[in-house]
């Protein structure tokens, strides 16, 4: 773990502060995935300093205390004109909502290193070691009643997935990753049973779930993190597909989204998904389904899994006789109907093997927790070394 609280390298020392930077980023590199990191900013970081923080797994920042930039605000101000504060350039809240460098951002230092603390309860010391295990109070045949109004049946409505996760792992405690930067996806810290274990899982509240650049980008390199570390990773689906736009195609929606997908099919870890709604089209496949590995896939009853949503499967599959019929309208929604029964009821993938089992959501935290305990010897030996996380 890093304290940071430094303006950069000291100028009269020329080419051998830069040098010495340089040391530190190579045992940085070197050591990721080996041993957690953890980078706690106290003060400012500025200049190739910044490189530091940015390699390691989890950056704590404290709001109007510290910052991170390359080049300061009047550096900025000389070359662009633009005018703006050190904490408006590169300061806590704009590093946990916009750039996504910051993975946690807390009011003061106190809580910060609370939460320090917190983090490393869930992470082994080593790669060699699995995350310590804690004593669970909380059953783990606990109903979860509850879910079953969580989560409307109907598709397009929206739900907090977080208060999903409350729900089932253990006492209703999970520390969230990098909360407010891309929204859309959910990567969390939490234990089951008293077992450590990475949450992946859509959020409907925020762009309906789907997955963009910043989703893919956010939850590759947390599963990469926990597959470094040994702790097995639970993927909870409720994704309409890759978020649509000319903006999402030229900024390279197909590389980031396959950061994602690669990282998913190199973990090595136990991988269990559960369906909890609808998984459409490429994102179903990217969020670990069992086509790329995962050991145990569950859904629920109102689960849906398919290229696209009825409307649109209909109107492309049924163009002709939608065009030709009398009433248009009617038809299509004749043909919506019958391609759900056909091909999207909750028991399609099951009958195919695609999914495990069809499960009730009440015993949702009781499945998993029995799950993990079969798959516990999915790893005989730990392997000496994994590729660590690449820099941000």
């Amino acid at each position: 773990m890093s304290l940071n609280d430094g303006a950069g390298a000291r100028i009269q020392e020329g080419v051998s502060a830069l040098a010495g930077y340089g040391g530190i980023f190579q045992r940085n590199t070197r050591a990721s995935g080996v041993i957690p990191q953890i980078s706690v900013m106290l003060g400012p970081c500025a200049g190739g300093a910044a490189y530091s923080p940015a390699l390691t797994d989890f950056v704590f920042m404290v709001r109007e205390t510290s910052q991170m930039f390359i080049t300061g605000p009047d550096v900025v101000k000389a070359v662009t004109g633009e005018e703006i504060t050190q904490n408006g350039l590169g300061g806590a809240d704009v590093h946990a909502e916009t750039s996504g460098v910051c993975h946690f951002a807390y009011d003061d230092e106190e809580t910060c290193i609370a939460e320090v603390r917190y983090l490393l309860s869930l992470l082994p010391q080593n790669n060699r070691e699995n995350p310590p295990r804690h004593e669970c109070t909380d059953p783990t045949d606990r109903r979860g009643d509850a879910l079953l109004d969580l989560v409307p049946a109907d598709g397009n409505r929206p739900y907090d997935m977080t208060k999903v996760i409350e729900e089932i792992v253990d006492d209703g405690e999970y520390l969230e990753v990098h909360e407010r930067w891309a929204r859309n996806i959910i990567c969390a810290l939490a234990r089951l049973d008293g077992q450590a274990v990475g949450i992946v899982a859509n959020q409907p509240q925020s762009l309906a779930g789907v997955l963009d650049i910043e989703a893919s980008e956010k939850a590759a390199r947390f599963v990469q993190m926990c597959d470094a570390f040994n702790i097995p990773i639970i993927t909870l689906l409720d994704v309409p597909g890759f978020l649509p736009g000319v903006d999402q195609e030229h900024g390279g929606i197909i590389r980031h989204g396959a950061k994602l997908l690669y990282a998913y099919c190199n973990a090595t870890v136990p991988r269990i998904s559960l369906i909890l709604r609808k998984a459409y089209g490429g994102a179903y496949i990217v969020m670990d389904s069992q086509s790329i590995g995962a050991d145990l896939t569950f859904a629920w009853p109102t689960n849906e899994i398919a290229v696209m949503g009825a409307e649109g499967a209909a109107n492309v599959i049924f163009r002709r006789q939608i065009a030709e019929a009398e009433d248009s309208e009617a038809m299509r929604a004749r043909m919506v109907k019958e391609y759900k029964s056909e091909l999207m009821h909750p028991y399609y993938a099951a009958e195919r093997g695609l999914v495990d089992d069809v499960i009730d959501p009440a015993e949702t935290r009781e499945i998993l927790v029995r799950s993990l305990a079969m798959l516990q010897t999915k790893h005989a030996d730990l392997p000496s070394r994994k590729h660590g996380n690449p820099p941000q």
